[in-house]
């Protein structure tokens, strides 16, 4: 008896093995075309049988029948590909390369409210950005990058030297803060001189929060926030490059590696260059058109896996600029002198932040940061040299407990400003002045609280409250309402929050520097403070022929009391500042609309109409540099089967009001329309190579179109043949008719005309 069973198994597994042989196996890998795709599904729909992706994008279905077969692989934020595959015994291989959906990305994760949760969970409106959404527009920066996203628009406040900021919703850069994996190091100093020197190749996505985001952040976060998201060295390729020029010679250089140290520490290793040393001056005014540049910028990021998936990251980042602008004969030995006018400056920065969640049973985050900024820069002879360093902590605890997810953390921030102006002067009524550095500490507190009332509706409760060692107590409080739909497609968001700012004019107002007019102060400024409230509304259309598409719109208002107005107007020879004894306000409304097909057709168009004004003693008056409208545009087409895409991006804004220097300045008041579009063309091929190519600026726009001329007096730009009468006000004379004074801040509109560009993009995944 035991030896016939023995036998029948022997026979069974036999015949299993035998009908297993003649079986196949499916293997393959996803990508997104530059990294894998970890966690993505494969479903073979006719044997009902799947499988999902490891860490390098690899799946792997055993023992499928011989037969025709449809294949779908699908991964939440990509647009889901089915192919058909004929599996025969043996090994069978398919790869897919999905394509970003940006009207899912209510998949992605998302940290707008402090802690991550997903773009449509989120009671406060976020949008998010991929690092593949910058590329339909290679740029060497973040802050060109940022330039086809609706209501944000890097502004460039200097003819001279391009430095700028970002401004979100019409208000001016200052009111934005800009984050780098959620830590406050982009402020002060950077926020005019180290913009440019954040390298498109470190992001992974940006997150975009347009409104108050003080009761989280604390100041600077009076417009909204910028937070830029780095790539995780375990989702990067193992090797990355990224090079490509143009035909003004610019030359951009991108290399990346992910090393695995130990099995459980990673470390993502980024270099950036950037080049340009041909000066061009093609509106004639013998002043280079853009400054030039030469740029290293090294980031380095470290992963650790850890017990109970805790989480412990440092990242560090070094930047080197060397850049100037001006006279088309000006060399290094001329720095300093009054000769030959040039803007030269040298930038030295450093970074280091991280995050560790604490070994406890609690959920206990600690962040940190510190980074050093050194600056010595030459505005023609007069020199300004700072140094800044910011130290940064931040504990937060995580608790959720029946309906509510409390969120309450400390902060405390310390600042050191240095600089050779008055800004860090002490006078007395015996003592010559005396330099004394401005130290600054701000710690703070913040509790927020999200009831989920019900599966539809979600209310978040806020408060922070700061210690300015200078301006004392604030208090920053928010309320935020939302519901959606049972199907999550529809969502409304409510908002009313409070931000404050506390302005540092030195390093935000590059007008201050430029030697062109005198920085006065009437009064000892007190921080900003604002009311904001937000209306937005989401819809989503899914359909099954794979078409999809979302509409965002967004209503906003802010309020502003204690606002610090610069004035041009009152001194042509002066910038004055002084906190507004009335109210500014920013209102608007803003719409996005996303459509995408399985087709390979997308598009990302939005528009927002705006209006930015401030009214003092019963007289309104439009903000500088602020447009009543603007859209940008991101269209693209991609042919699967050949790997070929085609990408048309854009922007267009209406007429903004523009600094004069008097009545009698031939130049005019306000900007005309203008637009800057890109074309690109891009091929894919299978060994990992993508060449690029196309043209920028295709229309050749320049703000010094239909105007005399764009830089005022040029050819005296020491003010040497300028007649003053009593009062220090240009007088009109032959030699200098408009009674002008040399001034570079009528600028509205990058200075850089069409051109071609060609670039290589390779990736290595394994």
């Amino acid at each position: 008896m035991r030896l016939a069973v023995n036998i029948s198994v022997v026979i069974s597994l036999f015949f299993c093995h035998s009908l297993a042989a003649q079986n196949g196996n499916l293997k393959g890998k996803i990508t997104d075309g530059s990294a894998p795709i970890e966690f993505a599904n494969v479903f073979i729909e006719k044997y009902n049988q799947g499988a999902i992706t490891d860490s390098l994008g690899n799946y792997v279905i055993e023992n499928v029948p011989p037969g025709s077969y449809r294949i779908t692989a699908s991964y939440v934020g990509y647009i889901s590909i089915t192919k058909t595959i004929t599996v025969r015994s043996g090994s069978n291989t398919m790869d897919f390369e999905l394509q970003e959906n940006s009207a899912l990305l209510n998949e992605v994760v998302v940290s707008g409210t402090m802690k991550e949760v997903t773009k449509l969970q989120s009671p406060v409106p976020v949008e998010v950005y991929s690092a593949k959404f910058f590329k339909a527009n290679p740029t060497p920066s973040v802050f060109e990058a940022l330039q086809n996203i609706n209501g944000v628009k890097p502004q460039i406040n200097c003819n001279v030297c391009n430095t700028g900021d970002i401004h979100i919703n019409g208000l001016e850069g200052p009111y934005t803060m800009i984050l780098i994996d959620g830590m406050p190091i982009v402020s002060g100093l950077a926020t005019v001189y180290g913009l440019s020197g954040i390298p498109q190749s470190l992001i992974d996505r940006i997150e975009v929060v347009k409104g108050p985001a003080s009761t989280l952040y604390g100041s600077e976060a009076v417009g909204g926030l910028i937070n830029i998201i780095t790539k995780r060295p375990e989702n990067a390729p193992l090797f990355s490059a990224d090079i490509f020029a143009t035909s003004w010679a610019e030359t951009n250089l991108d290399l990346a590696g992910k090393f695995n140290i130990r099995k459980k520490t990673q470390s993502y290793l980024g270099v950036n260059y950037y080049n340009y040393l041909v000066p061009i001056d093609k509106n004639k005014d013998n002043f280079t058109d853009v400054t030039l540049q030469n740029r290293v910028s090294v980031f380095n990021k470290w992963s650790f896996q850890r017990k109970q998936n805790r989480e412990f990251s440092i990242a560090a980042r070094y930047v080197y600029e060397n850049r100037w602008g001006g006279d088309m004969n000006w060399t290094k030995e001329f720095r300093g002198g009054d000769s030959l006018y040039a803007e030269s400056i040298y930038t030295k920065r450093w970074e280091v932040f991280g995050n560790y969640q604490l070994p406890t049973k609690e959920k206990l985050n600690f962040m940190f940061s510190a980074n050093g900024h050194d600056q010595n820069s030459m505005y023609g002879d007069m020199p300004y040299i700072a140094q800044q360093y910011i130290g940064f902590g931040q504990l937060i605890w995580n608790k959720t407990f029946n309906r509510n997810d409390l969120l309450l953390g400390a902060t405390f921030r310390y600042t050191y400003y240095d600089d050779n102006t008055t800004a860090t002067q002490v006078y007395d009524t015996i003592h010559p002045p005396k330099n004394q550095p401005n130290n600054a500490y701000l710690p703070g507190l913040f509790i927020q609280d999200e009831i989920a009332i019900n599966p539809n509706n979600i209310l978040l409760i806020g408060i922070r409250y700061d210690h300015n060692s200078i301006h004392g107590n604030i208090f920053t409080p928010r309320l935020n309402y939302k519901w959606n739909s049972r199907s999550m497609n529809t969502v409304l968001r409510m908002s009313i929050g409070n931000g404050y700012r506390v302005a540092n004019v030195f390093t935000e107002d590059h007008a201050a520097l430029t030697g062109a007019r005198k920085v006065v102060f009437t009064e000892d400024l007190r921080p900003e403070t604002s009311w904001n409230a937000n209306l937005n509304f989401v819809q989503k259309f899914y359909r099954s022929n794979g078409i999809y598409a979302s509409l965002d719109a967004t209503a906003f208002y802010t309020y502003f009391t204690n606002k610090i107005i610069a004035d041009y107007d009152t001194d042509v020879n002066k910038i004055i500042y002084n906190n507004l004894n009335g109210y500014a306000v920013s209102r608007g409304v803003s719409v996005n609309m996303d459509l995408n097909t399985n087709k390979g057709f997308k598009a990302n168009i939005g528009g927002t109409l705006m209006d930015v004004y401030s009214k003092e003693d019963d007289v309104r008056t439009r903000q500088m540099f602020s447009e009543h409208f603007t859209a940008t545009w991101s269209i693209g087409y991609t042919w699967h089967k050949t790997g070929l895409s085609i990408d048309y991006t854009g922007n267009l804004y209406s007429p903004m009001r523009l600094p004069l220097l008097g009545e009698l300045d031939p130049r005019s008041e306000f900007s005309p329309w203008w637009s800057i579009q890109n074309i690109q063309i891009s091929q894919k091929f299978k060994n990992g190579i993508e060449l690029y190519g196309g043209v920028k600026n295709l229309l050749n726009w320049t703000p010094n179109k239909n105007i005399p001329f764009l830089i005022a007096r040029t050819n005296d730009p020491f003010d040497k043949g300028v007649v003053f009468d009593d009062q220090g006000q240009a007088v009109a004379t032959p030699d200098n008719p408009y009674a002008l004074t040399f001034d570079p801040t009528y600028m509205y509109a990058p200075n850089q005309g069409i051109r071609g560009f060609i670039g290589v993009r390779y990736a290595l995944n394994k």
